[in-house]
């Protein structure tokens, strides 16, 4: 019994002297009076009032201390002070002794050594040294100015998690968001929601869901919907790093690069932009879409890269190019694109398809016309072959093949070709009315000029003598209907745009020839008149 009675003395011995800890202290009043009618339990304090509790001092002109509640109303001029560090003033303001929370209103101003924060209701947590405000707040520290609907400031670590209508402006930039943390010693902020950043002085604008800003070095890291808007160009990725001082971003996953001033986009899994040197560099995916006339090119290669001034851009693509459009189709091994002239340039085994027709040569270039973007022209310089599929027979194949050729496009159609220098055709002349093969034509010139109508020869013209003999066609087997060098490469030509990003396999290649030791054939011996075998490297 003993031991409980002298257990419960202790607790209720350090009980009271925590309470007794916890009370307010009055350290100066003018006057000092109670009036229970009045103000019932309180001690009415007037002039130079001050208290003390615990490390924050408080001043005002006047007061109410309910001592029994351990509570103070202050009333004009208030200026608590918790150390020597954070200083606020107010209007009005109430301290709870026992839960160390004071609410604070009336022009309330609060500031530390990093940011001043100013506005009309403030809640002071001293327990969590945390302030928090739910009626719109301004924040101002070195770098910005803060303003939200509400808001939390975290004393010790400097941190602001504002949230509702959050801004962060300074004189180069203006951040909007919803949500985000802010630290005003580093003046770093971190996204959780959706976020514009505007460059005040060009307009260039960045937008993410989810990030990290750093409004003092300018360098962002977006990992949500990030996209950044710039004068001539949006770049959009699932992550973006921005560098704005150096004008350099990267952008992971997803990419979309829009060119505002051409009907241009690009694509791919990772790229990076260098402002001012006017360049864009692709890889994994990468693919350069231009739009003409509600259809789209598509041109996919290894890597991608984009440079100069707008509608005077050079595009260059890298190793295992495809190209798809509707009525266009090409592979190669590079392309090189000029915007300013409309000239593209196919190198390494470059071949299209247009309609019916497979074109190849050692190099292709293709003229468009800048105004409207339409083909306007072909060139293809050394080896030019041109193979079209016979209609009806999957073994039989017009073609031409001459040293260069022309050619010229009508609505993006070949209508016209004009082969130079060592011309040489093969054509299958069926009847107009039964479709049944007659005559297989070959022909020899110098030059020869063909007109096309849906990817077919409609008119054939020899510009120079001609040396040429028309079969029958059982007088020709199948390597007679072929001209040297024919390759027929269907295979490879992309059916649609997804086609692009398929890699080929080495096809066409003529086969390695092994090396292979024939069986020995019998002989007579002239001596035996018997069959033996020869002998064998010495056996």
């Amino acid at each position: 019994m003993k031991r409980i009675f002298f257990l419960c003395f202790i607790i209720s011995t350090i009980s009271f002297f925590a309470q007794q800890k916890k009370k307010i202290s009055i350290e100066n009043a003018d006057i000092q009076y109670a009036d229970e009618q009045k103000s019932p339990g309180a001690t009415i304090l007037i002039g130079n009032v001050s208290i003390n509790h615990e490390g924050i001092n408080l001043t005002c002109q006047q007061a109410l201390l309910y001592k029994k509640q351990n509570f103070f109303k202050a009333i004009g001029n208030v200026i608590i002070k918790q150390g020597d560090s954070i200083t606020q003033t107010s209007n009005y303001s109430d301290y709870n002794a026992n839960t160390k929370q004071a609410l604070s209103w009336g022009n309330v101003i609060l500031k530390d050594p990093t940011m001043t924060l100013t506005t009309d209701t403030l809640q002071f947590d001293r327990v969590n040294q945390k302030l928090f405000y739910r009626d719109f707040a301004t924040i101002v520290d070195n770098t910005n100015t803060l303003k939200s609907k509400k808001g939390n400031y975290y004393l010790e670590n400097k941190k602001f998690t504002a949230k509702t209508r959050v801004t962060v402006s300074n004189p180069e930039h203006h951040l909007a968001s919803n949500h985000l943390d802010y630290y005003t010693d580093s003046g770093i902020a971190y996204l959780y929601g959706p976020s514009t950043i505007t460059n005040t002085k060009n307009n260039n604008k960045l937008y993410a869901e989810k990030g990290v800003y750093n409004t003092k070095t300018d360098i962002s890291h977006f990992t949500k919907n990030a996209k950044l808007y710039l004068k001539e160009r949006t770049v959009e990725g699932d992550s973006l790093f921005y560098n704005k001082n150096k004008g350099f971003a990267s952008a992971t996953n997803n990419i979309r690069i829009i060119d505002t001033i051409q009907n241009f986009i690009t694509k791919g899994n990772y790229a990076e932009l260098f402002e001012k040197k006017d360049s864009l560099f692709i890889i994994k995916k990468a693919v350069a879409i231009s739009i003409i006339e509600k259809d789209s090119m598509f041109i996919h290669g290894d890597t991608l890269l984009v440079t100069g001034k707008p509608k005077k851009r050079i595009i260059r693509t890298y190793h295992n190019v495809k190209i798809f459009k509707s009525d266009l189709q090409g592979k190669c091994d590079s392309i090189h694109t000029n915007q300013e002239t409309g000239y593209t340039k196919m190198y390494k085994s470059p071949v299209i398809w247009s309609d019916q027709n497979q074109i190849t040569g050692d190099s292709i270039f293709l003229q468009s016309n800048i105004e409207t973007e339409k083909l306007d022209s072909l060139k293809v310089f050394n080896n030019a072959f041109i193979i079209a599929k016979d209609s009806l027979a999957k073994e039989d194949y017009n073609q031409i093949k001459g040293r260069n050729m022309f050619g010229k496009f009508m609505d993006n159609k070949l209508k016209l070709l004009l082969v130079k220098g060592n011309a040489e055709s093969i054509y299958f002349n069926r009847n107009t009315e039964t479709q049944v093969l007659e005559t297989i034509t070959k022909e020899v010139s110098s030059n020869i000029e063909f007109t096309l109508e849906n990817g077919e020869i409609q008119t054939i013209k020899y510009l120079k003598s001609t040396d040429g003999k028309t079969y029958p066609p059982s007088q020709l087997d199948e390597e007679g209907r072929k001209i040297k060098g024919f390759i027929w490469r269907e295979d490879e030509q992309p059916k649609n745009k997804n086609d692009i990003f398929i890699k080929d396999t080495q096809k066409n290649k003529a086969p390695i020839k092994k090396k292979v030791l024939e069986k020995p054939s019998l002989f007579i011996d002239e001596k035996t008149k018997k069959k033996t075998k020869p002998t064998i490297f010495g056996q």
